[in-house]
């Protein structure tokens, strides 16, 4: 198993400030239901960076799913 901590395994404060301001700010889009471009719009961004900040995201706290990663943005209450 990996030791990598997830959002499970750490407070969901260091989780939040692992977390870069525009990476919370797409993870509040997608957490929300848009979709990349959505997102990409909304935050004058190509889908191409939303793709790369939500991979950054997920790698920083060990998510695989966009399920885990609306999970946490709940929890973050973002």
């Amino acid at each position: 198993m990996s030791s990598t901590p997830t959002p499970y395994t750490e407070t969901l404060a260091a989780a939040q400030a692992r977390l870069a301001p525009r990476e919370q700010e797409v993870l509040r889009h997608i957490a929300a239901g848009h979709t990349y471009a959505r997102t990409a719009r909304r935050m004058g961004l190509s889908q191409h960076t939303v793709d790369a900040y939500l991979r950054r995201i997920r790698t920083k706290l060990g998510i695989t799913s966009t399920a885990e990663l609306t999970r946490l943005a709940i929890s973050l209450e973002l």
